[in-house]
């Protein structure tokens, strides 16, 4: 096999040399340690749980394993997986895996990298209806491990039920639809749990802020799959319902004397809570909490109040049956989502099925009760059929090869399972009948009924039958010798927990409930309780009929197994607790298989692989043979090798007695395979350089002349281009410069830069000398805005000086000019760079009517109202910077070195509301510019500004009603309200 030397150990334990417990936990451990997880038992997988995370999935792995036999690649998850899914697809058989192992052992997490492998090589054509399907395979196991699995001290999430799923494929191989079996969910669970351990996750996903990652994504599978936002809200309120009722204490009043005594609830408080949440009526809640109904003989209804310890187990009893009914309905409701649609098999033919079973394992604790037995007879009933399947296989492969089949000696546990499941005699039968009988019938009497059916059975005892065995109680504890070895049992809640009796009373409550998703959870409560009804099915029965169902379902399937070993009690990586490991090794009868596999021949390979792995050990064979037959050059090869007494020859595979031949086979072939590798690489490492030097001539010719004709033809393209590009008034602006060849790239960058300057020059020359400043104000404005605001008037004329133009200021344009001719005498400005009205506010959160005059000496602040009376002058060597929007609103705020931040909207323009600020910033920034100074433009929709030393905010807020901009203020921050879009 690929990727694994000797120093990882057999494979495969069919291929130890002797079949010994001390031998198979050396390989298990010896491979443990170098990283490998799984080893092979033939075709069952022993699957070890590393508890780290290890690179050996994912859609590379899927990809090496895709399509191969089982022995081509090293043990995998994905080899069982690819076995199941082309005996499926290929002989449409329909096939199953079954993972069996304890608590922690990894069940969970291998059926889910099975199903991850059965979604990824399906569907190639991705239809949606398959796709769906995919998608409800894979979120169903994340709701269903929501509510049936739970933090125990072995496992952090511990399956607490059985499950079989059922995988429905179309003739393409594509998967079409499902359905679940669960099998015995720990329900007692929901009352009670062992020390450091929990309830069921569901209940911690709804109350806990920590698992909220957790109940998102069960939310959102649940959604995947179909559940309705009502449907998961019901499903909420009665996880809420089920915990309230938990919380429910009782008491016995006195009333008058003694005897008479009156039960109550404590805290009614939580009644109301139940009711709510149940959609039933409070009194009928409370009713069926401190009393039941019965009918007599002549149909006469009694109501029987309760004690306090019979209403405490009445309650007990409703919160298990209540979540029981909720997982089952929660497993129904995704079968209805996974059923196939649509699907007839007239037309779209049969369908095949790959069944999952993922199920507990043997179970042993310090006190094992009614749970522990079903679990053990399960996998008693799933050993006998292992076995007799394995039996089976290796029978028909043997008949249709043409071998003697030789019986196999094996442990045949069929007494076992006969002393569980016998009528009449067996102990879920006396169970049933203690069940069933009328008066006081205890757990003692129970066992004492055992002791007197099974004295003399070689795999039953007691106390009672074996006085001197201390290690049991009289009258309490009974052994049953499984095929994993001795267990005992105590009989205590027996009866109670296969009687598994619910009140008529709470049924007949919640179906009334108007909550849809609850009455549909309790049809049998419809029945009227004058009704004579047949007695339900015991705990126990059911749960012998659906594994005689199971495996009647697993037997007419193509098996695969997965047997998985938790390697230590802590949970840890890297640790193999050898004798925990040896007691699953028992318990899981994997020596069992290992001989029954190895009783006949313990390899077998069809004769063309065969010859592909080993034609290199013989020179008849090497590289190819020429003699008749595959088989004919399989013979000349054992006979070189002396090997040909070891083998039996089928039809179409080589029959391998002993593992020593294989080991010999492969120490001959890897002795030879580096020789060979060194002869493959050098002569392919020849062919290669030659086959490249050939290719690099013929490419460098080529792209030789390719270049010269590339620049030739880029060179001329271009001269015919710009041919023109002296006309005026263009100057070949709308010329396109082709892309050039790498090799011209440099020097079209020095003629592209030329041509700009050139361009620029003829462009100058045409200018007026009076249009310059406005140019250079453009520009300026340009490399400070573009990009940045979305208008800012470049494609109007800039006058500037706006309060001196009639136009603009019809009614004061001769005052301004009168202020302007003073304030050049006194100031001695040389030119104007812009005038406007503004509307400004001040840090007392007042706007007034402004007029902002911008010289080449002074910022300065007029008042129009009288004759532009100077408020404010700053030198503009100390302004050194303003901020603007991106908008269309013309608000600016001008910052200055030592004084106050300015905020004003320029405004009273004709036309109204014209776009002056980017000419603000324009010639602002030129004037800075040309004396050698840097003007910090900032564009931003919130401006921070400095006022006073308190620092302020100011924004923009369209409001198309608005007649004029002007300001809002508030603490701490100003608004222009601005009457534009």
């Amino acid at each position: 096999m690929e990727d694994e030397g000797p120093e990882c150990g057999k494979p495969d334990f069919v291929l130890l040399d002797q079949v010994t417990m001390e031998d198979f936990m050396e390989n298990l451990k010896l491979r443990f340690e170098k990283g490998r997880i799984y080893t092979y038992i033939g075709e069952v997988l022993v699957s070890v749980n590393p508890y780290q995370e290890l690179p050996l999935y994912g859609p590379e792995a899927i990809a090496r394993y895709q399509g191969r036999e089982l022995y081509e690649r090293p043990p995998h998850l994905y080899a069982v997986a690819n076995a199941a899914y082309r005996a499926m697809k290929q002989r449409s058989r329909d096939t199953c895996i079954v993972i069996s192992g304890e608590s922690g052992a990894g069940k969970t997490e291998a059926s889910k990298h099975i199903m991850q492998y059965i979604a990824a090589v399906t569907n190639p054509s991705q239809r949606a209806e398959v796709e769906r399907v995919k998608d409800v395979l894979l979120k169903s196991t994340c709701v269903l491990e929501a509510f049936g699995n739970a933090r125990t001290n072995r496992n952090h999430n511990s399956s607490r039920f059985g499950k079989y799923m059922d995988i429905n494929f179309d003739f393409k191989g594509d998967p079409v639809g499902g359905h679940i079996h669960s099998y015995l969910l720990e329900k007692s669970r929901v009352l009670k749990q062992h020390v450091g351990e929990r309830n069921f996750h569901a209940f911690y996903q709804v109350l806990d802020s920590d698992e909220k990652s957790h109940h998102q994504a069960v939310t959102e599978a649940m959604r995947v799959i179909g559940f309705s936002p009502e449907e998961v809200a019901s499903v909420h309120r009665i996880l809420a319902a089920i915990l309230h009722l938990g919380n429910i204490k009782f008491v016995e009043l006195e009333e008058g004397s003694l005897e008479q005594r009156r039960l109550a609830v404590t805290d009614e408080v939580l009644v109301d809570h139940v009711a709510e949440l149940t959609a039933t009526p409070r009194g009928m809640v409370l009713r069926c909490l401190l009393a039941r109904t019965v009918a007599s003989g002549g149909r006469e209804l009694i109501e029987k109040g309760h004690t306090a310890a019979e209403a405490s187990y009445a309650r007990d009893a409703c919160a298990k049956a209540v979540y029981q009914r909720l997982f089952e309905w929660v497993v129904d409701r995704i079968n209805r989502g996974m059923e196939p649609r649509d699907r007839d098999p007239r037309r779209d033919g049969k369908d095949t099925v790959i069944g999952v079973l993922d199920i507990y394992g043997f179970e042993v604790f310090p006190v094992n009760s009614f749970e522990q037995f079903c679990i053990n007879y399960c996998n008693e009933k799933l050993q006998q059929l292992f076995i007799q399947l394995i039996l089976k296989q290796e029978q028909e492969e043997y008949e249709r090869e043409g071998i003697a089949w030789q019986s196999v000696e094996y442990f045949n546990n069929a007494t076992i399972v006969d002393l569980v499941e016998r009528p009449h005699r067996g102990i879920l039968a006396v169970l049933d009948e203690a069940c069933s009988t009328a008066g006081p019938i205890t757990d003692r009497i129970f066992l004492q009924t055992l002791d007197t059916h099974h004295r003399h059975h070689p795999h039953y005892t007691s106390r009672q039958l074996c006085p001197t065995d201390k290690t049991m109680e009289f009258g309490r504890d009974f052994r049953i010798k499984h095929y994993a070895g001795d267990v005992m049992y105590s009989a205590e809640g027996f009866i109670d927990k296969n009687r598994d009796s619910l009140f008529q009373d709470f049924k007949r409550l919640l179906y009334n409930s108007t909550d849809p998703t609850l009455r549909a959870m309790w049809p049998d409560g419809q029945q009227d309780i004058t009704e004579v009804t047949k007695r339900p099915l015991t705990a126990g029965t059911l749960f012998k009929n659906s594994m005689v169902a199971l495996v009647e379902n697993l037997a007419s399937k193509e098996p695969f197994y997965v047997r998985c070993i938790k390697p230590n009690e802590d949970k840890v990586a890297a640790k193999l607790d050898e004798g925990h490991c040896r007691h699953q090794v028992a318990y899981l009868g994997l020596l069992e298989n290992v001989r029954v596999r190895r009783a006949g021949f313990a390899s077998r390979q069809p004769y063309s692989r065969f010859l592909l792995r080993y034609k290199m050990t013989c020179e008849y064979t090497w590289p190819n043979h020429l003699l008749g037959s595959d088989r004919a050059a399989v013979s000349a090869l054992l006979e070189q090798h002396g090997l040909q007494g070891d083998v039996a020859f089928g039809h179409s595979k080589l029959f391998i007695r002993s593992p020593r031949t294989l080991v010999t086979l492969e120490q001959s072939r890897a002795c030879l395979i580096p020789i060979i590798v060194l002869l493959l690489q050098k002569a392919w490492r020849g062919t290669l350089a030659r086959r490249h030097c050939r290719r690099l001539r013929a490419i460098y010719t080529i792209m030789r002349w390719f270049r010269r004709h590339k620049v030739r033809t880029h060179l001329a393209e271009m001269q015919r281009r710009f041919q023109a590009a002296r006309q005026p008034p263009l100057y070949g602006r709308d010329l396109v410069w082709l892309p050039p060849p790498a090799v011209l790239q440099p020097f079209q960058d020095i003629c592209q830069a030329l041509f700009c300057r050139w361009r620029a020059r003829q462009l100058v020359k045409n200018i007026p000398p009076s249009d310059m400043a406005q140019i250079k104000a453009k520009v300026a404005a340009m490399a400070a805005l573009q990009e940045l605001r979305q208008d800012w008037g470049c494609r109007r004329a800039w006058a500037r000086d706006y309060l001196s133009s009639a136009t603009d200021n019809p009614t004061a344009s001769g005052l301004f000019a009168q202020r302007l001719k003073t304030l050049r005498e006194k100031d001695g400005f040389g030119a104007v760079l812009f005038s406007s009205h503004v509307r400004k506010v001040n840090r007392f959160n007042k706007s007034r009517d402004r007029a902002l005059l911008l010289t080449d000496r002074h910022l300065y602040k007029l008042e129009p109202g009288r004759q532009y009376r100077v408020m404010r002058a700053v030198p503009l060597d100390v302004v050194t910077g303003l901020s603007v929007t991106s908008g269309r609103d013309q608000l600016v705020v001008l910052h200055a070195r030592g004084y106050d931040d300015l905020v004003v909207c320029l405004h009273r323009s004709r036309p109204p509301l014209d776009n002056r600020i980017g000419e603000l910033v324009g010639v602002l920034a030129a004037h800075c510019q040309g004396e050698g100074r840097a003007l910090e433009v900032r564009v931003s929709d919130c401006i921070p500004l400095t006022q006073r030393g308190a620092r302020r905010l100011v924004s923009v807020e369209p409001k198309p009603e608005q007649p004029e901009p002007d300001f809002r203020c508030s603490r701490g921050a100003f608004t222009l309200l601005w009457p534009g879009c």
